[in-house]
């Protein structure tokens, strides 16, 4: 099957690639560029963070992009000095220890939106959302090709490509493979993603449509955590194949590294998929540019616009142990109080959903030249039909709401208002709402932009937490709305290169799971409080940096939460071109440490992280990498080696590995090169 994606795939940027090369030579393609360019604000090379990319003709690529819910456009980030902006997995996030495994945020983020939620979110990092597609608008077809692997086979590959058909036509498609086999038994995890975008507005610049296809599977293998009857980590038996330390779930089988062959015998599969479509209707008013005496470019400004979104979304939750008699089945009795016969073949639990969106707005702008004020109201109709317990139970549920929004940047730039809410009137989630709104200033070139803000949420708890779920395992309990307040503020200085932000939250009726599956929730009240501070300090006159990122979290109240009191991750670096005209490179050491704490665990079978009080998580060493990244021209390089602090003076190996989880250990000494090449037609 991905053999014959990655045909289709390759045969269509062939396609793509000589018809548009055929278009680049013409030269009233050319003089459409150029309008296009002179419309849309001007060439791509007037920022430090563009790809310019000379091709001896006039003209040259301009490429941009906006998100579907913002009609600023951006550029694409050069810079190499981050590789976590390049790799899904961000620095303040924990795993279980094998890249595309679970994943939790260190940092409190409780949920913030109203409505339903199906309640999984352990693999929420690999998605490709419609939040964060980007629609594009570009002279030249654009590709860019990524490869990255890393040790035990772990492997990255993506690839996408962007053309305009036509000057008021973009399509994209972009496509994702994560494998990894993982350093200890049954970790293995295969992740694909593809998403489809179509962008297109006519001449007269009124009507707009946006059109998504996107789709997830995401496959991992559950261990349970290593066995914790014996000293494995250290036992010299062990030193030289991590792989085969017993682990509490999952048969025993040898470590396979083939890319297209990968099973996953005990694990969760979850797959989900978006196909939207948004159109737009502007009223307004007409202009135009006389560019020379032939040539006049039409303008419009909007004053009235009536949207419409329809979105049919599908979302499939499964785990699935195939290999349960060959095992422990005390595992299930122990940690959810499940009795299985004797010998049972499979023990499978799952949760189906299809959710059919309507919404209807309407967007008033005041004013006429500044299309990024307005004015937005709208309804939206939810239709949701679930497939529980292998079918023998479906639901149908419906909610309807109704929400409003106010943006305002000033076309000086100096502020930047957003606020919006929404209240759900009728159906599952009757009752729920939210309300947001954020001011941010430039206060002086000196000073910089401070921004103040404050939400409050008040929602039903995820759907995994309630009785109708396949996943619900614990006595019914009744369960009150969740609350959440949240205040924030920033102070950003682009000169200094800082940013000091803070956060509190102010939560009840917090909705958790302990001792594996029994739900709880906290409804005394508690506060969060976190600070978070970011700063590049130079080190001299001759390129060399140190960048920390530092977080403190304090919870204030009785609530069964536990965080790291410090996480912080640091850069040692030389960053600049080392006498080259066309390199970029940085090069150093980071360094990344959270104060001990008693972590999380996680719940396999239910795909959730659970509260426990009895293990504290102290790491060995902070974890130590070295890397060098550079880029020439339109070729990106990452060399990464990660986790140096796993070496061990008693058996001169990398066998330290730091316990992120409870008998979750990482996976030790690691290599990662990662490729990244651009290539424009």
């Amino acid at each position: 099957m991905l053999k014959h994606i990655y045909i289709i795939i390759v045969g269509t940027l062939l396609a793509a690639g000589i018809s548009t090369r055929l278009h680049a030579q013409n030269p009233a393609r050319q003089l459409q560029n150029a309008t296009n360019r002179f419309t849309q604000g001007g060439p791509a090379g007037a920022s430090g963070d563009s790809l310019l990319h000379r091709t001896g003709l006039e003209d040259s690529i301009t490429i941009r992009f906006r998100f579907i819910d913002s009609s600023r456009f951006q550029l694409f980030d050069s810079s190499v000095k981050d590789f976590t902006k390049r790799f899904p997995v961000p620095w303040h996030y924990v795993t279980l220890g094998n890249f595309g495994t679970a994943a939790e945020n260190r940092l409190f983020s409780p949920e913030m939106k109203s409505g339903w939620d199906h309640g999984f979110h352990a693999l929420d990092i690999y998605n490709f959302t419609l939040a964060e597609t980007k629609f594009y608008n570009t002279t030249r077809p654009f590709t860019d090709l990524n490869y990255v692997v890393g040790s035990v086979a772990e492997q990255m590959i993506q690839i996408l490509h962007t053309q305009n058909v036509k000057p008021n036509w973009n399509v994209a498609v972009q496509y994702r493979l994560i494998f990894s086999p993982g350093t200890f038994q049954n970790q293995n995890t295969a992740h694909s993603n593809y998403r489809f975008t179509s962008w297109y507005q006519s001449k007269n610049k009124r009507y707009q449509n946006f059109f998504v296809i996107l789709g997830n599977k995401l496959t991992s293998g559950e261990n349970g955590g290593i066995k914790d009857d014996a000293n494995y980590l250290d036992s010299s038996t062990f030193t030289e194949n991590r792989f085969i330390i017993p682990t509490q779930l999952g048969p025993r089988q040898e470590q396979s590294r083939n890319f297209f062959g990968t099973s996953i015998t005990t694990g969760t599969k979850y797959t989900n998929a978006t196909y939207l479509m948004r159109q737009q209707y502007d009223f307004g008013q007409k202009d135009s540019i006389i560019v020379n005496d032939t040539t006049v470019v039409p303008l419009f400004y909007p004053r009235v616009r009536f949207e419409h979104t329809i979105s049919y979304n599908t979302y499939k939750y499964r785990f699935d142990d195939k290999y349960v008699n060959t095992q422990d089945t005390n595992y299930y009795s122990r940690n959810y109080d499940i009795d299985l016969p004797a010998r049972p073949d499979t023990f499978f639990r799952r949760d189906y959903w299809k959710e059919l969106f309507n919404d209807f707005s309407i967007y008033q702008f005041p004013d006429a030249k500044n299309s990024q004020q307005f004015i937005k109201v709208g309804a939206s109709f939810q239709v949701l039909k679930g497939d529980f317990d292998t079918g023998l139970v479906k639901n149908s549920y419906t909610n309807l709401w109704l929400h409003g929004e106010y943006r305002n940047k000033t076309r000086d730039r100096k502020w930047d208002i957003e606020a919006f809410g929404s209240f759900y009137l009728s159906g599952l989630n009757a009752g729920d709402y939210n309300a947001h709104i954020s001011l941010k200033r430039l206060i002086t070139e000196r000073i910089g932009y401070l921004q103040v803000g404050f939400e409050n949420t008040n929602r039903k708890p995820s759907f995994v937490f309630d009785t109708t779920s396949s996943f619900y395992l614990d006595q019914p309990i009744e369960l009150n709305k969740e609350n959440s307040t949240h205040i924030f503020g920033a102070l950003e200085q682009p000169r200094q290169r800082l940013r000091i932000s803070g956060d509190y939250y102010l939560v009840s009726n917090y909705t958790y799971l302990r001792d594996y599956y029994k739900v709880a929730q906290a409804s005394a009240l508690f506060n969060v409080l976190r600070i978070n501070v970011e700063k590049d300090f130079k080190l001299g006159h001759k390129g060399w940096h140190w960048r920390t990122w530092i977080v403190f979290q304090q919870k204030i109240g009785d609530a069964e939460l536990n965080l790291p009191l410090i996480s912080t991750r640091n850069q040692i670096a030389y960053d600049g071109n080392l006498g080259f005209k066309n390199l970029l490179i940085s090069l150093g050491f980071e360094v990344r440490y959270f104060t001990p704490y008693k972590a999380n665990n996680y719940s396999p079978l239910q795909g959730q992280f659970f509260y426990q009080d009895e293990e504290k998580i102290s790491m060995r060493s902070p974890e130590v990498s070295t890397y060098v990244h550079f880029r020439i021209k339109q070729f990106t390089n990452y060399l990464r080696i990660e986790n140096l602090n796993a070496f061990s003076f008693e058996t001169g190996r990398f066998t330290g590995n730091n316990i992120l989880l409870p008998n979750y250990p990482s996976p030790g000494f690691q290599i990662k090169v990662g490729v990244f090449w651009t290539f424009v037609n």
